[in-house]
């Protein structure tokens, strides 16, 4: 192993490079942005909004079964972005957590703890050699009974924070540019503008126009329902 260089440090995922580094967690980050998509979400006022591309693959695929959002509870939904095997694992993990709390102490689990706890997991893949950290980066969605609207992100180095307005993928960095001009002065966004803005930040940091089946748009509202939906083609049409 030479010194300095890097070679040999990203073998395992418990060594450090004598720069401080984990190279096999910092490769994870890039495997996110390499699935080419890129996912958006801000907090308005009474809700919160997440969108991401929709690629479907192949021709033959139907593409009602191609989504990146999953509901979790009926209040907290997940935008996942990165591998989706990897993915799929995280969402049945936080599905059994979700229902084991339901279970235990009969009321739903609050988001911030669930994404504690999933935040939890995948740190500890990043200190055993014998596992490897999962190439997702997840953003959770939900009103919360005591704080309102809550938009949280976790990554595969088992950091989770709240967020006003963040951004995860491929062109992550250029959307959390434009997100910070539209968001300096702290707006309190209404349902349809916190939609638009969404929609629109997208569409800025990828300098295309898309059609409605090209997106996938998540919601959760404060008011008498405040269940996580994903937003039919239509209505996704309407705020294009």
């Amino acid at each position: 192993m030479s010194r300095g260089s890097g070679a040999g440090y990203d073998r395992h995922i418990t060594i450090f490079s004598p720069e401080g580094r984990l190279y096999q967690v910092e490769y994870a980050f890039k495997a996110v942005k390499a699935s080419g998509l890129t996912s958006i979400g801000v907090r308005g006022k009474d809700c919160v909004c997440v969108v991401t591309q929709k690629k479907v693959p192949d021709k033959l695929i139907d593409p009602k079964s191609v989504t990146h959002l999953f509901k979790i509870t009926k209040f907290i939904g997940m935008l996942v972005t990165g591998m989706m095997p990897d993915a799929k694992s995280l969402v049945t993990k936080a599905r059994s957590t979700a229902a084991d709390f339901r279970h235990n102490y009969g009321y739903e689990i609050p988001m911030d703890y669930l994404a504690n706890i999933m935040a939890d997991q995948a740190q500890v893949y990043t200190q055993h050699a014998y596992m490897r950290p999962l190439g997702v980066s997840c953003i959770l969605l939900s009103i919360d009974e005591e704080t309102g609207p809550l938009l949280m992100k976790t990554d595969p180095a088992g950091y989770f924070v709240g967020y006003r307005a963040t951004a995860s993928g491929a062109k992550e960095q250029e959307a959390i540019n434009f997100l910070e001009k539209k968001m300096k002065n702290k707006p309190l966004l209404s349902y349809d503008e916190t939609v638009q803005t969404t929609i629109s930040a997208l569409q800025a940091v990828l300098s295309e126009d898309f059609k409605a089946t090209e997106i996938e748009v998540g919601i959760v509202r404060c008011g008498d329902d405040t269940s996580f939906k994903v937003l039919p083609v239509d209505e996704v049409d309407a705020h294009l």
